[in-house]
């Protein structure tokens, strides 16, 4: 998603300001990119725009990329599904807390950890 500072004028702009649709209706047909970047050493502002064409893929889907897919996508679900359960929140938010100085930084972080380790064990 991008982000624009508005001042007197734009100060910076950073993601895709405009993406192609997969259908190709009512948008345009390249990608309208913009980064910002604070460099360090001659000037203290940096922002670029680029043009992306659309790009058609080249190959087909692998078997393991499906894989993939169908992996992140459980548990992805799983961590939605988690985060909303009442029953869960309490000892979820107590480990994570135990953990937190050693191990991971988000609770979401923690929470995908979880779940991914019992998608896997599920799959076997």
């Amino acid at each position: 998603m991008a982000k624009v500072d508005w001042s007197a004028g734009i100060d910076s702009v950073s993601g895709a300001l405009a993406k192609p649709s997969k259908s190709g209706q009512h948008s345009c047909s390249k990608m309208l990119l913009g980064t910002h970047r604070i460099a360090a050493t001659t000037s203290s502002n940096c922002n670029r725009i680029y043009l992306r064409k659309k790009v058609k893929r080249s190959t087909p889907v692998s078997s393991d990329e499906t894989l993939a897919r169908t992996r992140f996508g459980a548990i992805s679900k799983k961590v939605h599904e988690r985060k909303k359960n009442l029953s869960y929140v309490a000892t979820d938010t107590a480990n994570f807390n135990a953990q937190k100085e050693s191990g991971y930084k988000t609770l979401y972080q923690y929470l995908w950890h979880v779940c991914a380790e019992e998608y896997d064990q599920a799959q076997g």
